[in-house]
């Protein structure tokens, strides 16, 4: 009997709900397709044109309207038509060579002169302490006002133009160097110490990786100060060179070839800064980008 009510209450039976189907795995966001891409390309190309152009702009208007005296600040016209001479002759070529050739060389021994010295100063404190007091002395002493003596000392050859470039490139790599070895994350530091790292491992595995920001911050610095001094120096006792160039072509009277010599430089301190700043995006890439 039991039986028999328990059928009539139950009611009609209902169907299990079926599985839910499986979702799709969800994919990261979508990249920007082509044409968006090229786009802001071209946007942030022509937002950072923008000012160069006004410059140009108003370099070549000044002197046709008579604003400045055109001999002596001629149109970008003229400096770009002057240019492209020395390009066709190939004296351009002749002494950016030259250039680059010293510059490099002097850079390229600064940076592996200073930065392990600038490591064993920054980690080593008994270092610090033998070579700090005469760090101080030869930091403080500018690159150009020792030109007499190099060339005095090593003759004027290339030998005096790649030391002076050698010298002014140490003082930025070394003190950065340094300064990044002392600045690092003291937690860090703890937390590799808690774990009874050898001394070694710590500055292998902590302190270069936590430096090398300012290492290359140091080594930009550099790269822009071996333009700078270079030309200076090749306008004493140089017969190739961009310094020479800009130097020859004012006592020549030339100013469109000395402005166009003068423009070589700038493009050429930009590509080599551009260059160390891709090169430091690939070594630094773990960091987390700033900015909007």
């Amino acid at each position: 009997m039991t039986t028999t009510v328990t059928e009539k209450t139950r009611g009609p039976e209902r169907t299990a709900p079926a599985p839910p189907a499986p979702r799709a795995p969800q994919s990261g966001p979508r990249a920007p397709s082509l044409p968006r891409r090229a786009g802001r390309a071209l946007a942030t190309a022509a937002t950072r044109s923008v000012a160069v152009l006004a410059l140009l702009g108003l370099w070549e208007a000044a002197p046709r309207s008579g604003l400045v005296d055109a001999t002596f600040l001629p149109p970008f016209s003229d400096v770009a038509s002057a240019w492209w001479g020395l390009a066709r002759d190939g004296s351009l070529a002749e002494h950016t060579w030259a250039s680059l050739g010293r510059s490099l060389a002097g850079f390229g021994l600064a940076v592996a002169v200073a930065v392990p010295l600038g490591l064993l100063i920054g980690w080593y404190r008994r270092v610090a302490d033998l070579l700090g007091p005469l760090l101080e002395v030869f930091r403080n002493t500018a690159a150009l006002a020792l030109l007499p003596v190099f060339v005095l000392l090593l003759g004027i050859g290339e030998t005096s133009k790649v030391s002076i470039v050698l010298y002014a490139c140490t003082w930025p790599v070394l003190l950065n160097t340094i300064s990044a070895v002392r600045t690092v994350d003291p937690t860090l530091l703890r937390l590799a110490r808690s774990m009874d790292l050898p001394a070694h491992r710590i500055f292998r595995k902590v302190i270069l990786p936590a430096s090398v920001p300012s290492v290359f911050t140091g080594i930009r610095l550099a790269g822009a100060v071996a333009i700078l001094v270079l030309v200076a120096a090749e306008m004493v006792g140089a017969k190739a060179g961009l310094g020479y160039l800009v130097n020859a072509s004012q006592f020549n009277f030339a100013i469109p070839e000395m402005y166009a010599g003068i423009i070589t430089i700038s493009a050429i301190g930009v590509t080599f800064n551009q260059l160390l700043v891709a090169l430091e995006r690939r070594f630094t890439s773990w960091r987390t980008p700033t900015g909007i």
